[in-house]
């Protein structure tokens, strides 16, 4: 006998199985492989769905499932995460829809996708998920499954870091909301 899964997880999927494949794809640099593996995420997910519920954060445990499962792929092609390739990507396209005024910034971001690439594991993903995938700095909290002044903390910590790499114009204060 099947059993259905709960509205709460389906909603837990309708919220982010997007945001998780994009994450994924950035990581991985590969579109079909990205969704096999969310996929398989989501999967494992709702097998768990019973114990992850009576979790406090059940977002935190999941995002430690994606992760694992990333790292896992990694793992077996021997590869690094994506970002700068898939990140080279992005910004050239936006470049080719007005070559000449981004030129200067591809350049530039080339070099901070690759000092984000060197970030510590949870600065790398705040850094990722709000300034290359766009969330509010209250979505990737609920992402993660962390609060909000860690978000900011780590935040901090990844900015100063990068400074320190890159030199302090690379990294303006004012982009923090």
């Amino acid at each position: 006998m099947t059993s259905r899964l709960p509205d709460d997880f389906w909603t837990f999927h309708e919220r982010y199985y997007g945001l998780y494949q994009e994450y994924a794809e950035l990581q991985l640099d590969d579109s079909g492989l990205s969704e096999e593996l969310v996929d398989a995420v989501m999967m494992d997910i709702a097998c768990s769905w019973a114990r992850l519920r009576r979790e406090s954060a059940p977002e935190t445990a999941a995002w430690a499932i994606l992760k694992i499962s990333i790292a896992d792929e990694l793992g077996r092609r021997g590869r690094r995460p994506a970002l700068e390739a898939a990140a080279f990507r992005r910004v050239s396209r936006r470049a080719l829809e007005d070559f000449r005024r981004q030129f200067a910034a591809l350049e530039s971001a080339l070099g901070l996708y690759a000092a984000i690439a060197r970030l510590p594991e949870r600065q790398y993903d705040v850094i990722v998920l709000q300034f290359v995938m766009g969330l509010a700095p209250d979505q990737v909290a609920q992402v993660m499954g962390i609060a909000a002044p860690t978000v900011r903390s780590h935040l901090r910590m990844a900015r100063a870091r990068l400074a320190t790499e890159l030199g302090p114009s690379t990294v303006r204060e004012d982009e923090e909301k």
